[in-house]
């Protein structure tokens, strides 16, 4: 559109109008989980060089440093808050949060994740499809989300998860996860799976989609915004999907 049609259509609009109509683009974000395990597998994301919102696990061996070198990068940070599962036989890690903990076990816990890791700005949960079934459980964890003044991030590992309309009604800025990326860690499948989020983020007006740190899962994504023209400039952090 040439530039005198531009803006014949903005005194049309109004030019507040006409702003808002080219700031509201699609928004796609990118979350990459269980982050702090591996220095190396994280790399691969930060060498790709576009907004990624990194989830990371507390008290594993390359967790601190991994956030310090993050955040550095200019990437937003959050807690992979580790949850109890359905599958007893599956360790959700250190700092986990399980059904039947009351609120003070609750709070000191995730306090103490949240002060192992510096530059947090947000929460998801890591597994916990059996914790956020349980209401109460749930709204312990996120009374302590919210005294922090932090985000909160539903990861839907449970089709029945009551997380993200339990932060709705707290007033807690939150969303919720749209797509997987890699159930199937094959680089076609999860190229297919960033089409689809690209489609319901056209859509809808964004779309979060959580992946892992595969290596699969980085090639997957450097080579769809490579072959999607515009699509690198959809990336947004998690955090400007909140609702």
């Amino acid at each position: 559109m040439a530039k005198g049609s531009l803006l014949l259509l903005g005194s049309l609009l109004g030019m507040n109008s006409f702003a808002k109509a080219f700031a509201a683009l699609p928004g796609i974000a990118l979350i990459i989980d269980d982050i702090g395990p591996s220095y190396a597998r994280a790399k691969q994301f930060l060498d790709l060089e576009v907004p990624i919102t990194y989830s990371i696990l507390p008290h594993f061996a390359n967790s601190f440093n991994l956030a310090i070198e993050i955040h550095s990068r200019g990437h937003e940070i959050m807690l992979h808050q580790p949850m109890e599962p359905y599958n007893s036989s599956i360790d959700p890690g250190p700092g986990a949060l399980y059904v039947g903990y009351d609120s003070v076990r609750i709070m000191n816990i995730m306090q103490e994740n949240l002060s192992s890791l510096p530059y947090i700005s947000g929460i998801n949960n890591h597994m916990g499809s059996k914790f956020t079934e349980c209401q109460e459980e749930v709204k312990k964890a996120l009374n302590v989300i919210r005294s922090t003044d932090l985000f909160f991030i539903d990861s839907l590992t449970s089709c029945h998860s009551i997380a993200y309309k339990t932060a709705r009604r707290l007033n807690i800025a939150s969303a919720c996860r749209n797509i997987f990326l890699d159930n199937i860690p094959e680089e076609t499948a999860i190229i297919r799976q960033l089409a689809r989020l690209k489609k319901h983020a056209l859509r809808y007006g964004g779309a979060i989609g959580i992946g892992h740190p595969y290596p699969e899962t980085a090639r997957a994504i450097s080579q769809f915004l490579n072959g999607h023209e515009n699509t690198d400039k959809m990336l947004v952090y998690a955090s400007r999907l909140l609702k």
